[in-house]
């Protein structure tokens, strides 16, 4: 497994955000993790990062215990990252940007290899690579954000709510974009509140409620539960 959870409790003080929760993400997977405002999910993505530590249990990223790891250790073990709001460097051009995502690695090999491949998959950035990434469109800032966490080459790529803010026309061609950099060998973890784009390319699929683990199975189980489908799918 790529990812695994074993009983993770987070807090915010005195405020139980996790409360026992398992899950695992294995190589070549797309897993989508569903939930409605305030269920934990984006707690649940820092904590991968070591953004939020562990009251209780363990998070192991490619088999290590990330306890006591800084940020730039796990992304050094292969973890890309997709923040949510994108959080781009604004005054900094798309090509400086996407660079950012290189940063921890020892060596130039490759570099250019990795920047050519994420200008294939969005050709508008390659026209737009001198342009400052703050005059972009939201659409645009997204695949900026893309590409940079595919500039470190990750193993494991982490999406938090990769739709937000998008129109219907390009939430689609940005799932579709995720299926191809699965289909590339990139494991994804997703969080989401788009459940019915979110479950259409995933393999699997866990839904948070306060904290809590309500349900998990596949993708083509998670679509037909009753939970699911009252919840997030509206029918």
């Amino acid at each position: 497994m790529l990812l695994r959870f074993e009983d993770v409790y987070i807090s915010y003080g005195p405020l139980e955000v996790l409360a026992g929760i398992n899950l695992e993400v294995a190589e070549g997977d797309i897993v989508c993790l569903l939930g409605g405002n305030a269920s934990g999910k984006t707690t649940t993505l820092r904590s991968v990062i070591g953004l939020v530590p562990c009251r209780k249990g363990a998070i192991y990223v490619m088999g290590q215990n990330i306890r006591g790891m800084s940020t730039s250790q796990i992304v050094r073990l292969g973890v890309g990252v997709v923040p949510e709001a994108r959080r781009l460097f604004h005054r900094m051009s798309v090509l400086e940007n996407l660079m950012m995502g290189a940063y921890t690695r020892e060596e130039d090999q490759g570099v250019q290899e990795d920047l050519e491949r994420v200008y294939e998959l969005f050709p508008h950035l390659y026209e737009r690579r001198d342009q400052q990434a703050g005059t972009l469109s939201g659409g645009e800032q997204q695949m900026v954000a893309m590409g940079r966490a595919l500039m470190s080459r990750p193993k494991l790529l982490l999406m938090d709510e990769p739709s937000m803010g998008l129109s219907p026309k390009l939430v689609q061609a940005n799932f579709d974009t995720i299926q191809t950099i699965s289909q590339q060998g990139t494991t994804v973890f997703l969080v989401e509140q788009n459940a019915h784009m979110a479950l259409s390319i995933a393999d699997r699929g866990y839904v948070l409620q306060t904290g809590n683990m309500a349900v998990s199975g596949t993708a083509s189980y998670l679509r037909s539960n009753d939970l699911v489908q009252r919840a997030y799918l509206g029918e």
